[in-house]
């Protein structure tokens, strides 16, 4: 994540330039599931993962078994069955990972359509973790970007306002199935 410039300033007639070191080296994955359930608070849960320098063999982001441990994670903590909304990354859509979901009653996945980040309550975290806990910060390494990311996300994650409004912004709204309202 480069971090965006919020202001700069440069004398008068002078374009500003804002330099950024280590801009792609993409060394830090964070995966993220929105829960939500109709009269109850939303949730948060995210997992950080710090990659080995790709260059030298490491991965760029996660990889199936990475999502596999989250959704496992989130089944543990809210104790309940989970139905995903994806997007289209490829990673979601891993044979490997489908064969886990398969083989799993309590999943159920639903894909976004294609090219449609604007339907992903996700992609309103991100979003507000880069203009909150990355504006004009000049990381010095790795760990302090994860410091900075780690306290963005708890900061996101005790505010289920926001994360209410993170689904209000694509303008999705919870229903329920004809079997719970019986």
């Amino acid at each position: 994540m480069t971090p965006p410039t919020a202001r700069t300033w440069s004398p008068r007639g002078m374009t500003p330039v804002v330099r950024v070191r280590g801009r792609s080296q993409r060394r830090i994955s964070i995966a993220a599931l929105a829960c939500y359930k109709t009269g109850e608070r939303p949730r948060l849960i995210w997992r950080p993962t710090v990659h080995p320098d790709h260059k030298s063999g490491g991965r760029r982001s996660f990889a199936w078994t990475d999502y596999r441990d989250l959704l496992v994670d989130a089944h543990q903590q809210l104790g309940k069955p989970i139905v995903l909304v994806w997007d289209n990354l490829n990673v979601h859509r891993d044979r490997r990972l489908r064969a886990f979901i398969d083989a799993h009653d309590w999943i159920t996945v639903h894909y976004l359509p294609a090219y449609t980040p604007q339907l992903n309550p996700v992609e309103g975290i991100w979003s507000l973790l880069r203009r909150r806990c990355q504006t004009n910060t000049d990381f010095t390494d790795p760990a302090h970007l994860m410091r900075a990311l780690r306290r963005g996300l708890r900061q996101v994650q005790y505010r289920p306002d926001i994360i209410d409004g993170c689904l209000a912004g694509t303008g999705l709204t919870l229903t329920t199935s004809p079997l719970e309202g019986q």
